[in-house]
């Protein structure tokens, strides 16, 4: 009878043998299923260290129904996804947590609307178990592209579009926006400044709709003059200051919805001769290290924690195609993170 340990790859059969088990015994230890006790367990991961057996993947797809592969879709063009540390944080935080949970990641991004059959076809050809989509703005048809393909899904940011306001609950992780921003503007009033601006986020995008929100909530008469969108970039964020010292160069405070365009205002107002935080105060959203550390002065933002947002939206996906959590309890629908003041010299 030939020995079932030799031979380039270790069997199954070759790890019952060793262990002293049966097959069945071996795979369910493998696969991290349960009903097998602990003294047999640990005789099995022994005998698999020993013959260094690696289990077979699409064979383990087969048992598990698994692939160990998440599809993270930033409905975004690979320029922004590679230029705005936004994303970087928030993908380190998501692959950190994969990595934890022995998954991998596949990085999916959207250059134009009509990418979406190809992201349609390969999230319903059976490669991932799951998910994360962000920076997804409220006309965008990509989260009924990952409904029909029938894969368990998360998405970063309060969702937006008819489908989502409309019908049962999606889930999702975002931080508290809207609360975060009344605290900024709270702040600079707070600093004695009357004629707050605001550079906001795009129309399309709930993040930005609710930094609005916040800022209205405590200035609900503020001169629309004082309202200027830009587009979550530095030239965007220049391109509005300009426009709103031109409308108003009164203006003595700037609530910017996030820290490139704080950093692009910022550069405007220096251009304009105006002073910060002397002449014009400035705060920004994000606390994204790599840009306040780099605008003279030092930003004054309000923080969010965008790579441990990621993770939650890890936790939430694979909590939900468990039907449960750590704890056995159901998983939340949606989480909503705290968000801090963060003072600085800039205001």
């Amino acid at each position: 009878m030939s020995d079932p340990t030799t031979g380039s790859r270790p069997t199954l059969e070759a790890v019952a043998e060793r262990a002293g088990v049966s097959r069945a015994t071996v795979s369910r230890v493998v696969n991290g299923g349960a009903g097998v006790r602990a003294p047999l367990a640990e005789k099995v991961r022994r005998a698999v260290r020993e013959l260094g057996y690696v289990p077979n993947h699409a064979a383990r797809t087969l048992v598990t129904r698994r692939n160990g592969a998440v599809a993270v879709i930033v409905a975004e063009p690979e320029f922004r996804i590679f230029s705005d540390p936004f994303f970087e944080q928030q993908i380190r935080g998501i692959s950190r947590e994969l990595t934890a949970h022995d998954s991998q990641l596949v990085l999916l991004w959207v250059e134009d609307r009509g990418e979406h059959e190809r992201i349609a076809r390969y999230l319903g050809g059976g490669h991932v178990d799951g998910a994360l989509a962000f920076s997804v703005h409220n006309d965008d048809a990509l989260p009924s592209v990952i409904r029909r393909a029938g894969v368990p899904a998360v998405f970063g940011g309060r969702p937006g579009w008819p489908e989502a306001v409309e019908g049962p609950g999606v889930p999702y992780v975002d931080c508290d926006n809207r609360g975060g921003a009344r605290e900024a503007v709270r702040y600079l009033r707070s600093l004695g400044r009357r004629r707050i601006a605001h550079v906001a986020g795009p129309a399309d995008l709930t993040a930005s709709t609710d930094r609005l929100d916040g800022y209205r909530d405590v200035l609900p008469e503020a001169d629309p003059g004082l309202l200027a969108h830009g587009d979550f970039t530095v030239a965007g964020g220049a391109r509005a200051m300009a426009e709103l010292l031109d409308r108003r160069p009164d203006l003595d405070a700037v609530f910017a919805a996030n820290d490139l365009m704080a950093s692009g205002a910022l550069g405007e107002l220096r251009a304009r001769g105006r002073r910060v935080p002397q002449d014009v105060a400035l705060v920004g959203f994000d606390d994204m290290a790599s840009v306040v550390e780099a605008t003279d002065p030092p930003l004054t933002t309000v923080r969010q924690d965008i790579e441990g947002m990621g993770r939650l939206m890890v936790r939430l996906l694979l909590d939900g195609a468990a039907g449960r959590d750590e704890c056995g309890a159901e998983p939340p629908r949606a989480v909503i993170t705290a968000t801090e003041l963060v003072r600085r010299a800039s205001a």
